[in-house]
């Protein structure tokens, strides 16, 4: 009988964002080499394509107004059944889980009863993560206490980044449990245009991916209002989800040239990306989010789009040490200085970027390194 490796998260495909699409790469890698796969997770938004090898149990969950799991209660509407589902079922050789804390927490008391390894798969720091939100010092606390609860007793810990692997292990986590497999985008979906395109009437800039507190998207309809009456012709378009959204809606009214469609399919993301003169990440300073390098780096460079990013942290030295674009401050007269100096990107240019993105931010060659992470267990 094949090895079963059941995986735990509140979000996966037809759901859109990193965590599904990375959860969903990790299922095709584990079912390429044989695995049996079954993913655990909530009732889907969209008709659902099914992978070989990979099974589904989906039930009904709680979803906030822009359909998102997100939230203490629907947190808790997908942890409390998930339980007894993770206690039922034939007996998994080893579970993986994906965040919040309280899915490794669930994780780490199913499997310790049943007897099984189990992964946390770590593209970011929750208890970072509550502070940047605002959340009250309870809230702080509880959920400080419930990540590190799920990460000590994990026999696989599986990093983003080398400075996230260096956090946990701070932390208290043993390091020769841990594992830095990386992160990327899918790039047979995110590539250039063809032929390239040009910009006639201004620069194209164009924001795709999670809009939350964290990020500070804000800075660059901020700094889109200082260039746009010089700049008549440029456009600013943020597509993607996230807290923020309700509110950078309203900032825009008064900014010519901002669109704000909400979450968009991954392949009209990837042609806005790949129509566009520079792509925009940010990170707020502080906020305790430093360790990561956004995903949004890779899907631009996968498209042949240099990029501005607005912070500090490891994704600032992504852009910087690799020539990707610019890295700026997290401040509007900043960002709007660097838009200003925008030009339509060289064919040669393009063609670099794609390259870098083909060597550095390939989900599925991340996914094989979580892979051999997941199958040292079995």
């Amino acid at each position: 009988m094949s090895p079963l490796v059941r995986i735990a998260t509140r979000t996966y495909p037809p759901d859109v964002g990193a965590a599904p699409f990375r959860l969903r790469a990790l299922a095709r890698a584990l079912a390429a080499r044989g695995c049996d796969v079954e993913v655990v997770t909530t009732s889907a938004t969209a008709p659902e394509d099914a992978d070989p090898g990979v099974r589904t149990r989906r039930l009904p969950v709680l979803r906030d107004g822009d359909g998102v799991v997100r939230g203490y209660l629907p947190y808790l509407s997908f942890d409390v059944p998930l339980t007894a589902r993770l206690l039922t079922g034939r007996r998994p050789d080893v579970v993986v889980h994906e965040p919040p804390p309280t899915t490794g927490v669930v994780t780490r008391l199913t499997s310790r009863l049943r007897r099984v390894p189990y992964v946390s798969y770590l593209p970011d720091v929750w208890a970072q993560g509550a502070v940047a939100a605002g959340a009250p010092r309870p809230v702080l606390a509880a959920v400080g206490h419930a990540e590190q609860l799920a990460l000590r007793g994990a026999d696989r810990v599986l990093a983003v980044t080398r400075g996230m692997a260096d956090e946990v292990v701070r932390g208290g986590v043993d390091p020769t449990r841990v594992r830095v497999v990386g992160n990327g985008v899918d790039v047979d979906v995110f590539r250039p245009a063809d032929p390239a395109p040009v910009a006639p009437h201004g620069p194209r800039v164009v924001y795709s991916g999670t809009m939350s507190e964290w990020q500070g998207a804000e800075v660059f309809v901020r700094a889109f209002a200082l260039i746009a009456p010089d700049h008549p012709g440029a456009t600013l378009t943020m597509v993607g989800g996230g807290v923020d959204v309700a509110r950078l809606r309203e900032l825009a009214r008064a900014v010519p040239g901002v669109e704000l469609p909400g979450t968009v399919p991954p392949g009209r993301a990837a042609a806005l990306l790949a129509g566009a003169d520079v792509a925009l990440a940010s990170l707020v300073p502080g906020s305790g989010y430093d360790l990561m390098s956004p995903t949004k780096i890779y899907a631009a460079t996968a498209c042949g789009t240099p990029v501005l990013f607005a912070g500090v942290g490891s994704g600032a030295r992504t852009v910087r040490d690799h020539d990707l674009g610019w890295a700026v401050d997290h401040d509007p007269r900043a960002v709007a200085d660097a838009l200003a100096r925008v030009a339509t990107p060289t064919p040669e240019r393009r063609a670099r970027l794609r390259r870098w993105a083909l060597e550095h931010g390939s989900l599925a060659a991340a996914a094989e390194r979580a892979a051999d992470a997941v199958t040292e267990l079995l």
